[in-house]
């Protein structure tokens, strides 16, 4: 049976719902990671990624709307996040334009929704819904705990490869060293909202539950890109064959 866990237990279980499921074990993340991947794939994950994270500060103004004047400290996390985003220094939507331009493609392409696959259209689809319809803390949950706190292992495997391998400059992947350190102060913050206000059975186990579906939803956001952009260029067996 169920039962109410204490803010210890639910942070054990947030982190378990997403451990196993994270986008660094997709084979287009240990293509990357190992250095394998083209600028032109890398182009083609800027093109994409655009517009999962590009609409981010939109997920969070919704989400920030329908959040309840009493839970103070998460309106303002969601509006400093939001601040971020879009205005307090570069926004980083031209930072990752930035990094798309230097692998090869063009602002045009990047911002053009039709450059984007499939599983990159459910993804933000996803991230829409999620905001507009769940309840505030099972949202931030999804959100933020499922998808933005992952940001930071994912990136500390990616950005030396950038500048070891592929030659980029400190300025080309300040979109990742950026979110290195933002996006683990996002995360932790969303967390603490989560364990605060998550004070039913029934919003920890919903809380549990969109953490696991947010961590699947990226890794499967993920391994669409090596799916339609690299499989025909580097196989399974030769990744299994770097990741052992």
């Amino acid at each position: 049976m169920e039962k109410l866990l204490n803010r210890d237990e639910f942070r054990a279980a947030l982190e378990t719902a997403i451990k196993g499921k994270s986008a660094n074990t997709s084979p287009f993340s240990i293509a990357w990671a190992t250095g394998k991947l083209s600028r032109e794939h890398l182009a083609r994950w800027a093109e994409n990624h655009y517009h999962y994270v590009g609409p981010f500060a939109d997920y969070l103004g919704y989400l920030y709307a329908r959040t309840p004047a009493e839970y103070v400290e998460a309106k303002d996390f969601l509006l400093a996040n939001m601040y971020e985003e879009e205005i307090g220094g570069d926004r980083h939507t031209d930072l990752l334009i930035r990094f798309g331009e230097a692998c090869g493609t063009t602002r045009a392409r990047i911002e053009n929704p039709d450059n984007m696959n499939a599983t990159t259209r459910a993804l933000q689809a996803w991230c829409y819904a999620i905001a507009m319809r769940e309840d505030p803390v099972v949202a931030v949950a999804g959100l933020v705990v499922g998808l933005e706190s992952q940001v930071p292992s994912i990136y500390r495997k990616q950005t030396p490869t950038l500048r070891e391998k592929y030659g980029f400059t400190d300025e080309e992947v300040e979109f990742f060293d950026l979110h290195i350190v933002s996006d683990e102060i996002h995360g932790e913050r969303g967390y603490q909202i989560v364990l605060e206000h998550a004070n039913t059975i029934e919003l920890q186990q919903r809380c549990l539950r969109i953490c696991e579906i947010g961590a699947e939803m990226r890794l499967l956001y993920t391994t669409a890109l090596y799916t339609d952009y690299v499989q025909n260029e580097i196989s399974l067996q030769e990744l299994q064959l770097e990741a052992a």
